[in-house]
């Protein structure tokens, strides 16, 4: 009976590190595997190998078997967000000045006006963050889940 405090040693490769990358060199490593370098270590090929791949040709994909969302999300959030802050300045702005000229005619309305703007303009634009960012995480969850979909569909046996 073994000692279960005894931590298990880890699985040895099939072969050697040098043996993996003579294999590399000559050509006759296994299916699946591009190359392999002098550690042994396999080099993913399929999706990570795309990453070099320029996004034109990614955008330009007719077939549409390559996702440009993950790329993108930063930039449409960085977008929406400058967007966000233009339209809180407007319209803080906009109702601080219009609250200084309703105070001459209706003193009682323009202060109500400025005092709702300095209230109700922060919080609606940070909702409207809130909002940004989650449909976009969820376009980029429901690429990632589409991607994860079918990376497990070309890894099962039929």
């Amino acid at each position: 009976m073994t000692d279960p405090t005894t931590p298990t040693p880890p699985p040895v490769p099939e072969r050697s590190a040098a043996e993996a990358a003579e294999a590399a060199a000559t050509g006759t490593h296994s299916e699946g595997i591009a190359g392999v370098d002098d550690t042994g270590v396999p080099r993913l090929v399929g999706d990570l190998d795309d990453i070099g791949r320029g996004f034109l040709s990614a955008l330009f994909d007719l077939s549409f078997t390559r996702f440009i969302t993950r790329r993108l999300a930063s930039i449409f959030y960085l977008v929406g967000l400058v967007a966000i802050g233009i339209s809180f300045v407007a319209a803080f702005v906009g109702g601080i000045v219009s609250g200084i000229g309703a105070l001459w005619w209706n003193p009682g309305g323009g202060i109500a006006l400025i005092v709702s703007t300095v209230v109700v303009a922060p919080i609606l634009a940070f909702l409207a963050v809130v909002v940004l960012r989650f449909v976009i995480e969820a376009g980029v969850a429901l690429v990632a889940i589409a991607e994860n979909t079918e990376r497990t569909a070309a890894n099962t046996k039929r």
